[in-house]
Order: structure tokens, then C-alpha cells, then sequence
């Protein structure tokens, strides 16, 4: 059996776990400036994944594709550390507050330009969104068959990947020829953590951007060790409509989000009224708590 060739499809994201007063901007979007950024978690068992597939099937390779500002390289180190081959970085001002389907447009495109692959590996959903749609459009858009909520890659034969799925009651096995977009969910076995021999190989790993903001000299080590430079691509690079980007090609916006803290010291007493016990609901309501 050849190699396949696997693209993983991720994407680094505020840690929506400590949202504070800062967290949006006037326009909507999220200010990711003011939120820690980490590699998306189940990115990460969607990596493992395709490690899972690289290791059963010799001669396959893995690119990590990634949307973002430049700081999103590190989500392409942190495959590269784990096992992946390359990467690239799809970063330009005019993918700015994309939503699912400007996002799925950028991607599906710049996979076009990638040309060659067999199996496309992506979380179900992103932490910051939380609409497991990305994967499913890109699939559409790229005209093959999509496996979504997938648990484990059971068998690989030829051109046949067979495939478990989480379901809300149950589990399920389907079966899929390639080329195939792969959805796979968080009960998904977790990412192996770094290699420390890859870690050495790849920790001055950079994209252009990076290598011309650096204060170091590092021109002869990336010159000689071509597996070093992170591939960066822009608008320019791939074939795309300018209207179908950023936010005037997302018809959806974010209108509000908030940080509901639970404070275990808070309590209140309710005597057995209707009233109070409807007041107590509406209050509930209004913060979050519940609805």
C-alpha cells in the first residue's frame, strides 16, 4: 500500500475558558489580542488521528494547514514537535472575522492549491464557535465524502478506510473510499505529547514573517535546512473572490459573548411561594445560569 497523503485542517484559539471584560471588540469579533491562544482541542485528537494513520501505513505524510494572524504558526510547530511533515499558514488581513463559511472558502481553496491528498483529518468543532460546520463545508466545497464525529480509524484498506463514529446513543462503523474529509470528535484517543527529538529538528521552524521580525541571524541555518521554513500564503497566493472573505463574505456575526462565573459562596434562601420561586427563575434566565 502507497503512502497517503494526509492534510490536518487546524486551528489556534482563544482560550474561551478565561473570557473577560476585553473579550469583544466594537465591531463583534472576537479580541483574540486579549485572550490566550492555544492549539484547539480537538484539533489535537484529529492530529493524533492521522499520526494513528501515518504510523499503520508507511510512507504517508501530514501537512498541517492553519487560517490565523501570523502568532498561528505555532499551532503548525506544535504538529511538526507531535509528527506532522510541513505546514501552512493561511494568513492575510482579509480573512479577518471570518465565519464558518468564509472560513471554509479560504481553506477549501488553498487546499486546491495543495492538489495532492488523500484524507483531510479536522476537530468537530472549534472552542470559540462551537458550530462543527468547517469541516462539513470545506468537504462541500471540495465535492468528496465527509465522516463526521469520528472516534477512532479502525482499518485501512487500499482506498477503503473504515471509520467509528460517537453518536449521541451509541457508536456506528462506516466505511469510505478516499479522498475523504474526516470530522473526528473530543471522546477521540487524546494527542501524543511531543517528541523531544522532533522538538530539537523543528524549534526554529518559522514562516517568512517570523524569520523577518527575529532579532537573530538565522539565514545560512534556513538556507541549509530547507525543513525549517513554514510555508505562509496570503490572498494572493490562492485563488479567491475578496467578497467571499472576512466579514463581508460572513453572513453570520457574533452579537455578544460574556463569562458566567459560578461562585459556590452564593446562596439564597426561598420560601415555598410561587413567586419567589418564579423570581428565582427569571434571574437565573437573565444571567446565564440556566436557558
Amino acid at each position: 500500500m502507497k503512502g497517503l497523503r494526509i492534510i490536518v485542517l487546524a486551528k489556534q484559539v482563544p482560550d474561551t475558558r478565561n473570557v473577560g471584560k476585553d473579550a469583544m471588540k466594537a465591531d463583534g469579533t472576537v479580541n483574540r489580542a486579549a485572550l490566550e491562544a492555544i492549539f484547539n482541542p480537538e484539533d489535537l485528537n484529529a492530529l493524533e488521528q492521522a499520526l494513528r494513520v501515518k504510523d499503520k501505513v508507511d510512507g504517508s505524510t501530514i501537512t498541517i494547514l492553519t487560517m490565523g494572524p501570523g502568532r498561528a504558526a505555532e499551532v503548525i510547530r506544535e504538529g511538526l514537535y507531535r509528527g506532522a511533515d510541513n505546514g501552512f499558514l493561511l494568513t492575510d488581513r482579509k480573512f479577518a472575522g471570518s465565519d464558518t463559511l468564509a472560513t471554509s472558502y479560504a481553506l477549501s481553496q488553498a487546499i486546491r492549491k495543495i492538489k495532492d491528498f488523500d484524507v483531510i483529518f479536522a476537530g468537530r468543532q472549534a472552542i470559540d464557535g462551537d458550530t462543527a460546520q468547517v469541516g462539513p463545508q470545506v468537504a462541500e466545497k471540495l465535492g468528496i465524502p465527509q465522516i463526521t464525529y469520528a472516534e477512532e480509524v479502525l482499518d485501512i484498506k487500499g482506498k477503503e478506510i473504515i471509520v467509528k463514529r460517537r453518536l449521541e446513543r451509541g457508536v456506528e462503523v462506516v466505511s469510505v473510499t478516499t479522498p475523504v474529509l474526516i470530522t473526528v470528535h473530543s471522546s477521540a484517543a487524546d494527542c501524543r505529547p511531543r517528541n523531544a527529538k522532533l522538538l530539537m529538528k523543528y524549534k526554529h521552524a518559522r514562516t517568512i514573517t517570523e524569520r523577518q521580525d527575529a532579532t537573530e541571524d538565522y539565514l545560512n541555518l534556513y538556507q541549509t535546512r530547507p525543513y525549517l521554513n513554514i510555508d505562509e500564503w496570503s490572498t494572493a497566493d490562492i485563488v479567491v473572490e475578496d467578497e467571499a472573505l472576512g466579514l463581508s463574505g460572513s453572513p453570520t456575526k457574533v452579537k455578544k459573548i460574556e463569562n458566567v462565573v459560578f461562585k459556590a459562596k452564593e446562596s439564597k434562601v426561598l420560601s415555598p411561594s410561587d413567586v419567589e420561586i418564579d423570581e428565582l427563575m427569571k434571574e437565573l434566565i437573565e444571567n446565564h445560569t440556566i436557558g
